[in-house]
Order: C-alpha cells, then sequence, then structure tokens
C-alpha cells in the first residue's frame, strides 16, 4: 500500500460564537501579539471579539494593516518587516487569503536569516519562529489550512506559491460572524476558489484516500451550499458550511494539490491582477471539460456524493456530464466573469500567457490529463 501524508493545524474550533475559543487559545505566557488584518475588516467590527478578548487578558498587541489583495513578494516582505519590528511571539491573521498568506510567511521570517525572496528560490529553508493563529473571513481561500503562501513577482508577471509544512497555522477559528456580510461578488469568487480545490484536488494525480475524504466532503458542502450562502447575508447556516467547506478543500490541498485550473490562472492574478477566485471561475468549465476523458470516473463518483435528490442518472457520462454543467452554472448563476475581454486583455498576449501558464510545473504535474502548450493556448483561446 502507498503511503500518504496529512498534516494539519494542531486545534481547529468552528461553529457559534467559536471566536470565544481565543481565550483558550492564547496562552498566558505569551507577550505580544501581532494581528494582521485590514483597515475595511477593522470598521465592519469584525475585530472587535479578538481585541476585547486580548485586553481583558492583559496582553501587549499591535495590528498590521495595508496588505494588498494578491500582494507581490516585496509587499509582503514590508509587511514582515513592520512584523519585526515588534518582537512579537504569537500571531493572529483575520482576513482572506493574501493576509493570511503574509502572517504564514512572517511566522517563518521573524528571523534576518532569510526573505520571502529567498524561500522563491529555496521555500523550505526557514523554519517557524512564531505560532499562528488564523481566522478566516472569507469562506474560499483554505489558506487557514494549507502551508501555502501565494505571492506575485512582478519581473516574471506571474504568482508563485511558496510551499513549507512549517507554514501550516498552528490553531484556526472558523466563524460564520466572519463572513456574515461579505460582498455578493467577493463571496462568490472566493467560494468559487474553494470549489475549484476540492474538484481539484479530488480529480488530482496526487490524489489518496486522505485527500479524497476531505476533498469530497468539501465538494458536497460547498455544492450545495454556495448560491444562498452568497446570496443571502442571513444564510447563517449555508455561510457556515461554506466556512467548513473551504477549510476541508484546504485541507485537501495539503494532502494531495491543485491542477490546470490553478496553474493556468496564476498569471492571470500576476499580469492582469485579475482576482484569484475570478481567474480560477473563468478557467474551471474550459479545464475539466479538457481533463473530462481522464476524469470521467471520478466526476460520476462526485456526483453520487452531492446530488441529493432525484439521482436518475445512470451512465459514467451522464453523471461527469452533469457534475461538470453543475460547475457551470454555479459560475453563471453567481455572476462571475467568464472572459478576459472583461479586463481587456487582447488576444496579442496569447502566447506570453501560454509560456507562463506552461511554466507552473509545480501544479501541472498533479494534472490526470497531461497537458501541452497547444492544450493550454486552446483553452486560453475559450476565455479570450
Amino acid at each position: 500500500m502507498e503511503n500518504y501524508n496529512l498534516k494539519m493545524p494542531k486545534s481547529v474550533h468552528a461553529g457559534d460564537q467559536a471566536l470565544e475559543q481565543l481565550e483558550n487559545i492564547i496562552n498566558k505566557n505569551i507577550k505580544k501579539i501581532v494581528i494582521f488584518t485590514s483597515e475595511g475588516l477593522m470598521k465592519l467590527g469584525l475585530t472587535t471579539v479578538p481585541i476585547e478578548i486580548i485586553e481583558r487578558l492583559g496582553i501587549d498587541y499591535t495590528v498590521i494593516t495595508g496588505i494588498p489583495p494578491e500582494p507581490s513578494y516585496i509587499e509582503a516582505q514590508e509587511a514582515i518587516d513592520k512584523f519585526k519590528e515588534e518582537n512579537a511571539d504569537f500571531i493572529i491573521a483575520l482576513g482572506g487569503g493574501s493576509i493570511m498568506d503574509v502572517a504564514k510567511l512572517a511566522s517563518l521570517l521573524d528571523t534576518d536569516e532569510y526573505s520571502v525572496k529567498d524561500l522563491l528560490d529555496d521555500p523550505l529553508l526557514a523554519n517557524k519562529q512564531v505560532s499562528s493563529l488564523m481566522i478566516p473571513s472569507t469562506a474560499g481561500t483554505g489558506a487557514e489550512a494549507t502551508p501555502n503562501a501565494i505571492v506575485g513577482v512582478p519581473e516574471k508577471d506571474i504568482k508563485i506559491g511558496i510551499v513549507n509544512p512549517e507554514m501550516i497555522p498552528d490553531y484556526v477559528i472558523l466563524d460564520g460572524r466572519m463572513i456574515q456580510s461579505l460582498p455578493t461578488s467577493i463571496a462568490a469568487a472566493t467560494g468559487v476558489d474553494a470549489l475549484c480545490h476540492a474538484i481539484e484536488c479530488f480529480t488530482s494525480e496526487k490524489a489518496n484516500p486522505i485527500s479524497d475524504t476531505f476533498a469530497l466532503e468539501a465538494l458536497d458542502l460547498i455544492i450545495n451550499n454556495i448560491i444562498v450562502a452568497c446570496k443571502n447575508n442571513d444564510a447563517f447556516e449555508e455561510k457556515g458550511k461554506m466556512l467548513l467547506g473551504s477549510f476541508y478543500a484546504g485541507v485537501a490541498i495539503t494532502a494531495s494539490g491543485t491542477t490546470a485550473v490553478h496553474a493556468l490562472s496564476y498569471p492571470l492574478g500576476g499580469k492582469y491582477h485579475i482576482a484569484h477566485g475570478v481567474s480560477n471561475a473563468m478557467l474551471l468549465t474550459p479545464v475539466m471539460k479538457f481533463n473530462e476523458p481522464a476524469i470521467k470516473d471520478l466526476l460520476a463518483i462526485a456526483y453520487d456524493r452531492v446530488v441529493k435528490e432525484d439521482q436518475h442518472l445512470q451512465t459514467i457520462d451522464e453523471k461527469s456530464a452533469y457534475i461538470i454543467k453543475e460547475l457551470e452554472s454555479i459560475v453563471t448563476e453567481l455572476k462571475i466573469p467568464t472572459s478576459l475581454k472583461t479586463f481587456n486583455v487582447p488576444k496579442e498576449d496569447l502566447e506570453g500567457l501560454v509560456e507562463a501558464g506552461m511554466s507552473v510545473t509545480r501544479l501541472l504535474v498533479n494534472n490526470k490529463r497531461p497537458l501541452t502548450a497547444e492544450d493550454a493556448r486552446n483553452i486560453y483561446l475559450e476565455v479570450l
């Protein structure tokens, strides 16, 4: 039997009033906490409960904001340099994927030995220096579960994933209040990002019994709750299920890995600064249709798991087609752009996209159906 490996945060708190568990997480020996978050989340009052708990415990803290969406490695380093000045011994990240990714890098880089740029070349250089807690404010990126941090590399017009098992957070809090007021567009883009994580990990070349357990549960939770959770701020139960699904999909990434959807989306974020979830949503259906000959049996298993009523389809072909159509309809119903024309990307950039996309070999090797430059070219043409 093959060997499988799973690394997870050592403590995960989820459900109603999960934020209040912060008091049990914070060690009495902690002297200084740095909170990575954003001005917008502070204005929404999402940092109020954590800060009140920290103040009640009498622990010193500093808040770091100003991390841009989809930061470059230079911007990430700027935030980390501010963090290093604080001499903190605990990190809390309250935000979306970019904020959590920078906080995870900070947990390694509380040292002058290495920089973010150094980790682009050798991600395993650094070891954890400071314990971390992640509190996601979107149900999408799964960054609270993964050993990955995604940063832009401006000189190459691409985003690169820094992967180091030491970056897996120590603690996670999943509280539905964090995503209750998300604008529909952000909830949709991040939710479809989680959907991509689930279906890609389940159909990955590196999929295994451990990752399949989390990927299928994530797919079930997300497909059956994403529309209501994104469109209705009062759908607290569905939002909680999306948070859990996003976390499970993140665990699946750690045990397996994403595929060509993510690989081909990285140049779209790196060069054109298209939101990560939007670029994934654009490529989801074209890549799944390309992969279908190699993953039909897996998509049929997914159908059997996620369709709760009226399971009338019998053949693998019918079930596979249904799942791909369902993924497409979710993107359509949530009104996520499906064409690069929306972002004024010219067809003249096609060859640059192909070259950049094909360079993401870390993820392309996970694709069940081998993908050539010509295949990538045809997929990009579908969305240009």
